[in-house]
């Protein structure tokens, strides 16, 4: 059973963490200080270490030199996004940045976990045909899922293009495992030791994704008061991901294009440039060769990232994929809340066959999260789920649309069953953004724009660009 040890000052993050950790099925310890971790505990006899950044006395990143040879994961804020790649710098393995959910805390546990060496011992009569999970070149740490034939293709298709050095462009809907594929293709390269940095180019404000990603120099800019490095150099010897790329605007896409051809990155008010050896997994849900054709997307940019594309398929295409997820989510949602029998009945289980997901993973997840917390015996049944009996999308309703104050979203999530106050949020935006403007979208919703773009930021829904924004 691996062991972690969890440093971070405060107690309701450090509770929150620590029993989180605890029925995934991991050993752990925690501490307030790197002082109180070092008198209690020894630092290096722990297979990870997950500290916040700032902490009273010695910074987080004191545990790096301390136990050199264990992982640490640095959680911050946004508002230290930077010093996080500083630190990463210094040899933290990864960030996570605050507030992060409970998924995105155990697949970095699982994904850092997965780096270090150990025997696997796995054998396939016919390894192009056993779960993605349990080949023996990937750890089996539910990387991914699937068994349908569309998905065995993904798989074998990774295999195949993770060991080189070419660019890949992950394309799929939301909520289909961009990002886990992109994880899968870090972690069965040769790059697996150094860091994948993973970068949502639409949750990022324009005015600072190239900061971001490029870094800058003392006084490039107001509010540059000392020099930072940037996403990219951060990523020097691994993988830089970067999620909705469609989002990124045309003066990043130009210096992306440099990045690409020449190797090099220049710093946001520098002269110099420096060389910097990554490789580069893109992804988006967003059509980049039609948007190429309109001006929105950089030609020359697509054909560079398009060198090598994985398609990774709705759930809706995925049949035979659906119960077997539906399981693997159960059996992790049972074990995390202390119900370990949980059962999905036969009416259950047609009952998600027939629904077409129009979230698809993320969606089929929520609803077995959902239904794991509503169980009040070990037996799931279809009105635990909630979804809807045709499988169909689900309408919003006419009072959302004519809301009126920041209630309104709330008082309809609450009434209509299919969907929570988020996913009917993005479920509006979305379907709505492509005839409204930004005020528009606001004023229906009732709430204010800049909350429309908070939510937009922490949601990841990227931002429909058109001049009536």
């Amino acid at each position: 059973m691996p062991r972690i040890l969890i440093v971070e000052d405060e107690e309701i993050i450090r509770s929150a963490v620590r029993k989180l950790l605890t029925h995934a099925g991991y050993e752990v310890a925690d501490a307030e200080s790197v002082e109180e971790a070092e008198a209690n505990h020894d630092p290096a006899s722990f297979d990870l270490i997950i500290s916040d950044l700032r902490l009273p006395g010695a910074p987080g990143t004191e545990l790096i030199r301390r136990a050199p040879d264990t992982p640490v994961l640095i959680m911050t804020s946004y508002a230290s996004l930077r010093s996080a790649v500083d630190s990463m710098k210094m040899g933290a393995v990864e960030y996570i940045a605050k507030p992060f959910d409970h998924d995105e805390m155990l697949e970095a546990v699982e994904s850092i976990l997965a780096r270090q060496p150990r025997p696997t011992g796995a054998t396939a009569e016919n390894p192009e045909k056993v779960p993605f999970e349990s080949h023996p070149d990937s750890d089996p740490a539910a990387i991914m899922f699937g068994d349908c034939d569309a998905m065995q293709k993904v798989f074998t298709l990774i295999r195949k293009v993770a060991p080189t050095e070419t660019t890949v462009l992950i394309q799929g809907e939301s909520g289909t495992g961009k990002e886990l594929a992109a994880r899968a293709l870090h972690l069965m390269s040769p790059r697996a030791a150094n860091p994948l940095i993973s970068v949502n180019c639409a949750a990022i404000p324009e005015s600072l994704i190239e900061s971001e990603l490029f870094g800058h120099e003392k006084g490039s800019f107001t509010g540059a008061v000392s020099a930072r490095t940037g996403l990219i150099e951060a990523a020097d010897g691994g993988s830089l991901f970067l999620d909705e790329i469609g989002e990124l605007p045309a003066e990043a896409q130009a210096r992306l294009l440099r990045v690409l051809q020449e190797g090099e990155i220049r710093k946001v008010g520098s002269t110099q440039s420096r060389q910097v050896d990554v490789r580069m997994i893109a992804a988006t849900h967003r059509n980049l060769k039609a948007m190429t054709r309109t001006g929105e997307f950089r030609e020359d940019l697509f054909y560079r990232l398009n060198v090598m594309q994985v398609r990774i398929p709705p759930l809706r295409e995925r049949q035979a994929d659906i119960l077997g997820l539906a399981q693997r989510f159960l059996k992790r949602q049972g074990e995390k809340m202390g119900k370990p029998n949980l059962k999905l009945t036969p009416e259950a289980m047609r009952a998600l066959e027939r629904h077409r997901w129009p979230g698809n993973v993320r969606e089929l997840e929520n609803a077995i999260e959902r239904a794991t917390i509503l169980c009040d015996n070990d037996l799931i049944t279809p009105s635990l789920l909630d979804l809807d009996g045709e499988g169909g999308d689900v309408n919003i309703p006419e009072s959302l649309v004519e809301g009126n104050n920041e209630q309104t979203l709330s008082r309809e999530a609450e009434s209509t069953s299919d969907l929570s106050l988020e996913d009917y949020f993005q479920h509006f935006v979305l379907e709505n953004q492509e005839r409204m403007s930004e005020t528009e979208l606001a004023l229906k919703l009732g709430i204010s724009r800049k909350s429309l773009w908070e939510r937009r930021q922490r949601l990841g829904i990227p931002r429909k660009k058109t001049s009536g924004n």
